[in-house]
């Protein structure tokens, strides 16, 4: 049996992700990467500690343990939370990105090692139910998603998701 159909795809489309960050950090800058924009959501190294520790704490641990266990309950990733604990804003931002972009390039490499029947394997996710290891890449796009729509709003001149 085969990855899922459009794994390599998706996969190659999560792998775009890193780079996009660094891309609106090159438009963005240093000056704004740390003002958030007047709704409250993240600016943009919030943006990037929180896509390194998802990706490592989040999406990660969920791999290895629906790998490794049968039937696993994952715990819910609460990035709102981790974002004011750990005081994000003050952190690098070129670290935040250096961290999400070695985290995902590691759990691209463990997804594309998958055959047949693992990609069925599946436990049970916190505030979402039943996911099994097919449904990650997808998770992990849809996530990508938002975050990329937020950080293009960064990217405008008003900062604020609206053109000047």
């Amino acid at each position: 049996m085969s990855p899922p159909t459009g794994a390599d795809l998706l996969l190659g489309e999560l792998e775009a992700m890193p780079a996009r960050l660094e891309a609106a950090a090159r438009t963005v800058g240093q000056a704004r990467a740390r003002v958030r924009p007047a709704d409250g959501a993240f600016c943009l190294v919030e943006h990037a500690w929180h896509l390194a520790d998802l990706e490592r704490e989040g999406f990660g641990e969920r791999i290895r343990r629906l790998l490794a266990e049968d039937d696993p309950f994952l715990p819910d990733f609460d990035g709102a939370r981790l974002a004011a604990e750990r005081d994000y804003r003050t952190r690098s931002l070129e670290e935040g990105i250096a961290a999400f972009a070695a985290a995902r390039r590691a759990n691209l490499a463990r997804l594309r090692t998958v055959a047949g029947p693992g990609w069925d394997r599946a436990g049970r996710q916190e505030a979402v139910g039943t996911v099994s290891l097919r449904d990650i890449p997808r998770l992990m796009r849809e996530h990508d998603d938002s975050h990329r729509a937020e950080i293009a709003a960064l990217e405008r001149p008003s900062g604020r998701g609206q053109p000047d």
